[in-house]
């Protein structure tokens, strides 16, 4: 903070921006609002919701209507449950599977020794064009679950819509990659 005042000032004006402030008071409010006995003295912090109740609850105070559900094929299952789940809280879902578009693995330059199913035809994950389908269905707000890293970055970086992460990859730990740590 005090060695970069610079990008300080030019990020308090960012949150001067309509949406911007709107965006970080509904995120800090949904902050405190998952957090039990916030009135109590002394406090102690007593989380109380997981992160699909939040979600679900951000995306309202949002006004948003229509989420993009961006996950892993590995986890079909997973997606399908919350697409129903999304759905039975009344918001509509726009799903898209990482394997989109079945390109290749040698289109991008993999040979192949560096394939999991070495001597099959194995598609990539296509980020971009899981953002370019959640992009064209005009999405509200994006949620990734599982998506493999880098894949997510370049999601994030192709998304037009604001996204966040319902639950990352860990194929060691159960994708819970704290666990690890």
């Amino acid at each position: 903070t005090l060695t970069k005042k610079k990008l300080t000032g030019q990020s308090k004006k960012e949150y001067q921006l309509p949406k911007v402030r709107e965006f970080a008071r509904q995120a800090s409010i949904q902050e405190g609002e998952c957090y039990a006995g916030r009135d109590e003295k002394p406090f102690v912090m007593h989380a109380t919701k997981p992160r699909i109740q939040e979600i679900v609850e951000f995306a309202r105070k949002m006004g948003y209507r229509r989420l993009g559900l961006v996950f892993c094929v590995g986890l079909s299952k997973e997606a399908m449950i919350v697409s129903q789940f999304l759905k039975s809280q009344d918001f509509e879902t726009v799903s898209v599977v990482c394997k989109v578009g079945s390109v290749p693995k040698e289109e991008v330059g993999l040979k192949e020794s560096e394939k999991i199913f070495i001597g099959e035809y194995e598609s990539m994950c296509n980020p971009i064009l899981q953002a370019a389908v959640v992009n064209d269905a005009k999405t509200d707000f994006n949620i990734v679950l599982g998506l493999c890293v880098g894949h997510d970055s370049l999601f994030f970086k192709y998304a037009e819509a604001p996204t966040t992460v319902l639950a990352v990859k860990d194929r060691v730990t159960g994708h819970n990659p704290l666990g690890a740590i």
